[in-house]
C-alpha cells in the first residue's frame, strides 16, 4: 500500500471543529454549567495524571504556572481537586481528582458520546466504518500531542518543578 497524503492543516480544522461542537451540543444535555476549555484542560490532565505537580501540569500545558496555580486554586475551591502535601517533603504538593470529579467527567464523556452517536447516525455504513477504523490511529495521535512541552525556565520557579526522592514523574464542568 502506497504513502497516503493527509491534508494536516484540513484534519486540525476538522478536530477543533468537532470538538467544539461536541462540546456545545452536549453541554445542555449534562446539566453542568460551562468551563473554560483552559480549567477543562487542567482537570483533564489531573484526572489523566495522578499525583501531578501544578509544575508539570502548567508544563504539559505549555502555559504560565503563576496561571494554572490560580485556575487550581478555584477547582480546590469547587471540590474538583485535591492537594496532597509530600510527607518527606512539604514544599511538594500532589493534585488529585475527587469523586465530584470523576462524576462530572463521565457525565461529560457520555454527553460528548451521545453528541457523536446523534451526528455519525448520519454518515454512510462505509463512513463510519472509516472512523471506527482510524480510531486507533487518532488515539496514539491524541497521546503524542498531550506530552508534556518542554517548559521554560519562566514556567517553574525555585524548584517547583522538581520531584522529590523516591517519586517518579508520570472533563468536567462544575456543578450548578
Amino acid at each position: 500500500m502506497g504513502e497516503e497524503t493527509v491534508d494536516h492543516k484540513a484534519l486540525a480544522v476538522c478536530m477543533i471543529d468537532i470538538s467544539s461542537d461536541i462540546r456545545r451540543k452536549s453541554l445542555n444535555e449534562t446539566g453542568l454549567r460551562p468551563i473554560s476549555n483552559g480549567v477543562l484542560e487542567i482537570l483533564r490532565v489531573v484526572e489523566g495524571h495522578p499525583g501531578v505537580t501544578v509544575a508539570e501540569v502548567a508544563g504539559r500545558l505549555g502555559r504560565q504556572l503563576s496561571n494554572v496555580s490560580s485556575q487550581l486554586r478555584e477547582l480546590v475551591a469547587a471540590g474538583l481537586v485535591t492537594r496532597v502535601k509530600d510527607a518527606s517533603d512539604k514544599r511538594y504538593v500532589s493534585l488529585h481528582p475527587t469523586d465530584e470529579s470523576r462524576r462530572i467527567k463521565a457525565l461529560l464523556e457520555d454527553g460528548w458520546a451521545d453528541a457523536i452517536i446523534a451526528a455519525s447516525a448520519r454518515l454512510l455504513p462505509e463512513e463510519r466504518e472509516q472512523i471506527a477504523a482510524s480510531l486507533p490511529a487518532l488515539q496514539r495521535l491524541a497521546s503524542f500531542l498531550s506530552e508534556p512541552e518542554h517548559v521554560s525556565g519562566a514556567a517553574i520557579t525555585a524548584g517547583a518543578g522538581t520531584t522529590p526522592p523516591g517519586r517518579n514523574e508520570t472533563s468536567p464542568a462544575v456543578p450548578q
